[in-house]
């Protein structure tokens, strides 16, 4: 898998095309506004980098990181995406979002509306709990003592595996919470939530969570 769409261009989505670019993937990223407006990005990105629509991102990667605001989650193309792994960094932000009633009455997951829109889709929760200007800095070697560590859900093995891979390359470990019904351990205002922590303190901050 060396090509990754990226339908979103906000702070973590450039980093991440930043960081997947430096690791040798291919990247195409869209955002909302159409692929003139990342004429600068993808400059400075390099020769690993193009821009396009997000039905152009989403039939392009090997996988697809979908960092949007949650409000326009329905937005997503569906059909590109079919069979493939779907990394969602999406949080809910009421301020930004509107009132979302399924959220507010903790009857669903951000993760879990974004796999209910892409139903041929493998969805898997990655990048949500940590701030766009530390994924590139904070990561360490494996081993390392302390080494950060991020969490991972999905309904299945494979994407929940493929987001650890991502993570160990960009210098984190993992913490699989498990099914998407369980991601709002990691979503805003949880004790897990952008916040440096190994894996123990990870793991320990997932079981403080309450919904």
């Amino acid at each position: 898998m060396t090509q990754v769409g990226i339908i979103g261009a906000g702070h973590i989505g450039s980093t991440l095309a930043r960081g997947l670019v430096e690791r040798g993937y291919d990247v195409k990223i869209a955002n909302s506004r159409g692929p003139e407006t990342l004429t600068d990005l993808v400059a400075e990105l390099g020769d690993r980098a193009t821009a396009g629509t997000a039905e152009e991102a989403a039939a392009y990667g090997d996988f697809v990181i979908v960092t949007v605001p949650l409000k326009a989650y329905q937005e997503v193309p569906v059909e590109p995406l079919a069979g493939k792994i779907v990394l969602d960094t999406n949080n809910y932000y009421w301020e930004r979002d509107g009132r979302i009633p399924v959220l507010e009455e903790k009857k669903a997951t951000t993760a879990g509306m974004l796999q209910e829109h892409l139903p041929t889709s493998k969805v898997a929760k990655a990048f949500n709990h940590i701030t766009s200007q530390t994924i590139l800095t904070d990561g360490a070697p494996a081993g390392t003592p302390d080494r950060r560590a991020l969490a991972t859900a999905s309904d299945f093995s494979e994407a929940s595996d493929l987001v650890a891979s991502i993570y160990d390359e960009f210098g984190f470990d993992t913490v699989n919470v498990g099914p998407l019904a369980d991601s709002w351990r990691v979503e805003r205002d949880q004790p897990a939530y952008v916040v440096p922590q190994n894996r123990s303190e990870l793991e320990a901050n997932l079981a403080r969570a309450t919904r």
